[in-house]
């Protein structure tokens, strides 16, 4: 493989441009390219790939989100080598290009009722252990950051490994896998629940959350119980 062959997709994105709307809604994209296909979007930046190289994912940042690519590019370089993460290619100007990893997130997985095996939980664990011993911080893990690949886990999204302090966000995912996740397993949810969890978990202090009072909330919106 050429070890450069990933900038042949630099015009194509030159041609699109992504802004960012809010802390917690998706950027908006403009721009057309035949060869270019949108396959995510977050909240800082969305992701391409470019049909003649389709091994490669380019992450296309907003403008007021470029601090977070640089963030991302020093991230990355700790972290080659890793199977928990995608691979890192290189960067532009407005982009990184990393491996594109195939797979259902940990939200669709929900949404489409897809078991979750125990194995993709221990799999984040010990990728955050790794992230850890690199001196760096595995913060912003959920479920729309973390794949279900070939049985395994794999994380997305490095961008905040760089900031000190525990959002909690794992954490609290691990507590509702092993109390509430049971009681749902294999159950398609609809989209309109999974937002409603989301938008009502982004409004709890995490520092003070209550999970058990959280779930009972949850399990009477979902089971009317």
């Amino acid at each position: 493989m050429n070890t450069e062959e990933w900038k042949q997709a630099e015009k194509a994105l030159s041609s699109m441009e992504v802004m960012k709307q809010g802390t917690n809604d998706p950027v908006t994209i403009e721009g057309e390219s035949n060869d270019l296909h949108c396959i995510g979007i977050g909240t800082d930046a969305a992701v391409f790939v470019y049909e003649p190289l389709p091994h490669y994912a380019y992450k296309l940042y907003a403008a007021e989100a470029l601090p977070k690519k640089e963030a991302e590019i020093r991230v990355y370089s700790s972290l080659q080598g890793s199977p928990y993460f995608p691979t890192f290619y290189g960067a532009g100007e407005r982009y990184v290009a990393i491996s594109r990893e195939s797979g259902m997130t940990l939200y669709d997985c929900l949404l489409y009722g897809v078991p979750v095996p125990r194995q993709v939980i221990d799999d984040v664990e010990a990728a955050r252990s790794f992230v850890r011993e690199k001196g760096l911080n595995p913060r912003d893990i959920h479920l729309k950051n973390v794949l279900l690949q070939n049985g395994r886990g794999k994380v997305l999204d490095v961008s905040e490994y760089i900031q000190s302090g525990n959002d909690r966000r794992w954490e609290h995912l691990l507590w509702a896998y092993d109390n509430v996740y049971p009681l749902i397993e294999g159950k398609k949810l609809p989209l309109w629940v999974l937002e409603a969890v989301k938008n009502g978990y982004y409004r709890l202090d995490p520092s003070s959350v209550n999970l058990q009072e959280f779930a009972e909330r949850i399990k009477k919106l979902f089971f009317n119980r």
